[in-house]
């Protein structure tokens, strides 16, 4: 099973949502793109999260010194991304890709993230309340469902918030995956209680 993870946008916790994923089906993970952070990117994060043996950490395909959308950080490197370039690393194991941003983030001068999504990818959406958060999670499932892309589930980050996750979730059917609340802080332990609770829907995708 190969996951793509996206998010309704910046910051609302995509690489949480990884790690839990990861953890709960012991599988790999990928992030094709990293815009800054280098020394402490999202797959540096992902390892510390991790306390299973088993997942292997791809290295990005594309590695950029800015913190910025993809286009300009390799622009600002004098590179242009070619998704051409991007290839998919082979393993027998479960794999998990993470997005960068949102699914319309540039990726160069004609594509966007939404571009990096394979026909055998399920896409899990990861969703978290804010004012306009319906209308940016509502515009990202039609847009993947616009190009035929399997939506897997929804997982919800943060502060519960039943109005707003019941609408999202009555108009698109999208089955809920669940909700990761807003914890003091994230740990090895904290990952590994929520992958235990996730396991049986995810590997039921």
């Amino acid at each position: 099973m190969k996951l793509f993870i996206t998010g309704i946008g910046t910051d609302v916790g995509k690489t949480i949502a990884s790690a839990i994923i990861t953890e709960a089906l012991q599988a790999d993970y990928w992030k094709p793109i990293q815009a800054g952070d280098l020394n402490a990117s999202d797959s540096h994060k992902i390892k510390a999260y991790l306390s299973n043996e088993k997942t292997v950490i791809h290295p990005n395909s594309y590695a950029l010194q800015t913190p910025a959308s993809p286009h300009l950080a390799a622009q600002l490197d004098n590179i242009v991304i070619d998704i051409t370039k991007i290839t998919e690393p082979l393993t027998d194991n479960h794999l998990v890709i993470e997005g960068a941003g949102g699914i319309f983030v540039p990726i160069n001068n004609q594509d966007c993230v939404i571009d990096l999504i394979k026909s055998d990818y399920k896409v899990i959406v990861v969703s978290r309340h804010y004012l306009g958060s319906i209308n940016h999670t509502l515009l990202t499932i039609e847009a993947l469902q616009n190009r035929n892309i399997v939506i897997a589930g929804i997982l919800f980050n943060g502060k519960e918030n039943q109005s707003t996750e019941s609408i999202i979730l009555n108009k698109t059917g999208i089955k809920c995956i669940g909700r990761i609340d807003e914890e003091p802080y994230f740990d090895q332990n904290v990952i590994l209680e929520y992958a235990d609770f996730f396991r049986e829907k995810l590997m039921n995708l």
